[in-house]
């Protein structure tokens, strides 16, 4: 055999030998003293408070989870929505007007005349020519004309608020000049 040959059949060897079942036990050995000797830190738990439990004052008053509470509120709710229906039930029972399709920023006011002692607004929306009378729709928000001077018509609107009711507001069409 050739000399490096020879070197790398005793390196291997030697190897092998290291590796033999005793080194293991050693290893094994000192791995369960080390696990034994070493503790885990814990802080202690601290002691639980004492409860002082509060009396209920307020004996006098409605209990907060009492049927009559729930009664109370269920009425309100009830009486609001009959009111909120009442505002909106006509508007939807009527057939709607022309101009009722078109959303109020898109309708302008051209002019304003009297026609039979009666104040008309002259209305502009799609290049068509209208004329209003105070009750007369407009816009999307069951828009009703209540009041038409030379210069704005005045509209009664019923629209929902953040909450979800029905609430009336007004709203104005100004008089739009000309542009040249």
């Amino acid at each position: 055999m050739k000399p490096m040959t020879k070197l790398v059949c005793l390196a291997t060897v030697c190897a092998l030998a290291g590796c033999s079942a005793s080194s293991q036990d050693e290893l094994t050995q000192w791995m369960e003293s080390q696990k034994k000797q070493t503790m885990p830190k814990i802080a202690p738990i601290s002691e639980p408070k004492q409860f002082n439990p509060e009396s209920y004052t307020e004996v006098s008053a409605t209990e907060p989870f009492s049927n009559q509470k729930l009664t109370q509120a269920l009425k309100r709710e009830s009486t609001q929505a009959a009111v909120n229906g009442a505002l909106i039930a006509p508007e939807l029972a009527r057939h709607k007007e022309a101009l009722e399709a078109f959303p109020l920023d898109a309708l302008s006011m051209v002019g304003s005349l009297i026609k039979t002692g009666q104040p008309v607004a002259l209305i502009k929306v799609d290049n068509l020519l209208y004329q209003v009378r105070p009750g007369n729709y407009l816009g999307q928000s069951y828009g009703r004309v209540t009041k038409i001077s030379e210069t704005e018509v005045t509209l009664r609107e019923i629209v929902q608020d953040a909450v979800g009711e029905w609430i009336e507001r007004t709203a104005t069409l100004q008089l739009q000049e000309r542009s040249k």
